[in-house]
This record gives structure tokens, C-alpha cells and sequence, in this order.
């Protein structure tokens, strides 16, 4: 399988070294990736992680649209990509994360990794936590989803 899918913990040493998990190396291993791109996110308390080959996707859909977005968007895009840094597996599996970022995120000893198919997120525990809902609410988000989506489709027909 060639996906990232999962939350990983792992602990960071005091350099901000972490091991990648095994699962995500091996789906690097597949598909022939050797070097990471890490951002962060401008929308989540959060960073990305990618491969290079999907940000290479990335970045070609953001020069694709980037003349059919307004000043704003222009912005946002500005600012994701100028908080951005290559990354590369040492020997042993770990990445070196750096500090700037780890304070960005309130990441002090331990990151949940978050396998999002294409790429990954990276969390503190806390953090994480605050935005994973509690199975009431995700109930209620998607009913209401789903709910409107029905809507939407008998209106068309």
C-alpha cells in the first residue's frame, strides 16, 4: 500500500531528532522517495510532511490556480511556502525537525504522527487532542453532512 494511514506517537529527542515510523518509511521506501518537505500549516496548530514527489503535486496545483485566486489567497499561499524546509532520513530513520517549528506547534517531547494518504501531519498530543471531536460530535457533523449532501442531490435532480 502506498498511503500514509494511521496515529503514530514518538517521542523527540533534545535535538528535535524523531524516528519516522517504520510503517511511513516503508511507504517511502515504495515509492522511491528520499527526501521530505516539512511546512507549517497555516490553517492548524500543525506541521505537513511530505514526500517529494507529492510536493512536487502540491506545488504544481498552487502555480496551476495561483492566477485564478484574489490578493488573499496569494497571501496564504506566500506564507505556506516560505515556512518550508527539506528534510532527509538519517541512517538510522529519524528526521531532524527544527526548533523553529517544533516551537511553532508547542511541540516539546513527543509528536503524534497522522498519516493523511498523501502526506503526513504532525501534532503535539495536546494539540491533537483539542481538535479530534468526541464521538457525539462527529456523529453530529456527519449526519448534518450527510444530511445536506442528500439535499443537495434531490434538488439537482
Amino acid at each position: 500500500m502506498n498511503a500514509f494511514i494511521g496515529t503514530i506517537h514518538a517521542k523527540t529527542d533534545v535535538k528535535g531528532r524523531v524516528f519516522l515510523p517504520a510503517s511511513f518509511r516503508k511507504v517511502l521506501q515504495s515509492i522511491g522517495d528520499s527526501s521530505l518537505i516539512l511546512r507549517k500549516n497555516i490553517y492548524q496548530n500543525c506541521l505537513d510532511l511530505y514526500p517529494e514527489s507529492a510536493w512536487v503535486q502540491e506545488l504544481d496545483k498552487f502555480q496551476t490556480e495561483l492566477y485564478d485566486w484574489g490578493d488573499e489567497k496569494r497571501q496564504e499561499t506566500l506564507l505556506s511556502l516560505s515556512l518550508v524546509d527539506v528534510l532527509e532520513l538519517d541512517s538510522n530513520g529519524r528526521i531532524l525537525i527544527p526548533k523553529k517549528l517544533l516551537q511553532s506547534v508547542n511541540i516539546s517531547n513527543s509528536v503524534c504522527f497522522v498519516g493523511m494518504n498523501k502526506f503526513i501531519k504532525i501534532w503535539s498530543a495536546d494539540q491533537l487532542n483539542k481538535v479530534i471531536m468526541d464521538s457525539e460530535d462527529l456523529k453530529s457533523h456527519v449526519r448534518k453532512f450527510l444530511s445536506n449532501s442528500r439535499r443537495a442531490e434531490e434538488k439537482s435532480e
